[in-house]
């Protein structure tokens, strides 16, 4: 197993990556969501052309914002300044999308924006397809030192579906979960993917990773996991979930994915989201404010630990969390997102 850390990417913070380089870690993400954060790639090309040694990729970036051949230009660039330390990986852009007030991109055009950037991050030629015309595209100057497809550039796969996780067989070097699974979650999933590369002809390589995006801060002797210093470490990364849950609730009412020990929590959190000043049309806005990011003084009092548990945060003592961590399948990353200038707290 090994650790990464999934940093909200602020220009101005980017040698937070040389401290994570510093401290061991084998990996290090920047989230993208251009409403809420810098950008990915700017903070992620400070930080290449700083460290030596940690991996560098997007956690995820988000395949709506920008088109395949653009995504696939911006992460071989990054690779140019660190060839071989780089990783890219990519979803349908859950927040970025909804806190646009628009949905996240659909399965079928996800699978196709995979199989153009996998081709294009191989240095391949590619049928591309923009504005209903089909054409080949492919990377012209691959040896002038613009890009760095020589060096292979691992594409992670966020994917929980069915068919989002067969593209990620398809086309991906690995897939991002969300939250710590079950093992025999991840074993089915781990199936399905398997069904989406035999589909193409292809069998997963022994090198096919696995990231599971978690949470997570060490309690102190006697410590309860709702304390204040443990809300204010993992409190963004929780509320984000009460976002989510709101989000499919406003789409069509759907509120399957409200974890059962959180129903009287999740009455109160929609009851709160009523009483906001934004009109319902705009509200997304008012809700995803501080995601992942800080938490909003009002969003204080809906992070129990009923919510903690729920949604998979490693929040205990050292041999609690080294416990809840065992995935117990593939090579497991597990990524550790917060406010990174606390780390874990572990104090």
């Amino acid at each position: 197993m090994k650790f990464g850390v999934t940093v909200v990417p602020s220009i101005s913070d980017w040698k937070l990556f040389l401290d994570l380089e510093a401290m061991g870690y084998d990996c290090a993400w920047a989230a993208d969501s251009q409403m809420l954060y810098s950008d990915a790639y700017a903070v992620l090309a400070l930080a290449a052309a700083h460290t030596s040694r940690i991996r560098l990729g997007t956690g995820v970036a988000v395949a709506p914002t920008r088109l395949a051949p653009v995504t696939a230009h911006s992460i071989a660039s990054i690779n140019q300044l660190a060839p071989g330390r780089v990783f890219l990986g990519i979803g349908t852009g859950h927040t970025a999308m909804r806190v646009m007030g628009q949905d996240p991109m659909k399965a079928g055009a996800f699978r196709e924006y995979l199989r153009v950037l996998r081709a294009l991050l191989h240095g391949e030629a590619v049928a591309y397809e923009l504005n209903g015309e089909r054409q080949e595209i492919r990377f012209l100057h691959g040896d002038r030192g613009f890009i760095d497809v020589a060096h292979p550039v691992p594409i992670y796969v966020a994917a929980d579906g069915p068919l989002a996780l067969k593209a990620a067989g398809a086309f991906g070097d690995g897939r991002v979960c969300s939250h710590n699974q079950t093992r025999a979650r991840l074993q089915k999933s781990l199936e399905t993917m398997q069904q989406g590369a035999s589909a193409v002809g292809r069998t997963l390589p022994d090198d096919f990773h696995t990231a599971a995006l978690t949470y997570a801060c060490v309690l102190r002797p006697g410590e309860s996991p709702t304390s204040d210093r443990v809300i204010d470490t993992i409190g963004p990364m929780a509320a984000a979930t009460l976002h989510y849950w709101w989000e499919l609730y406003q789409k069509d009412g759907d509120t399957s994915t409200v974890a059962q020990r959180c129903r009287n929590l999740w009455d109160e959190y929609l009851a709160f989201t009523e009483t906001m000043e934004t009109p319902l049309a705009r509200r997304y806005q008012q809700v995803h404010f501080g995601h992942c990011a800080f938490l909003p003084p009002e969003e204080r009092r809906f992070i129990t630990e009923d919510l903690i548990r729920a949604t998979g945060g490693l929040v205990g003592t050292p041999d609690e969390i080294i416990a809840s961590s065992r995935l117990g399948a593939g090579r497991p990353f597990v990524q550790q997102p917060a406010k990174i200038r606390r780390f874990l707290s572990s104090a």
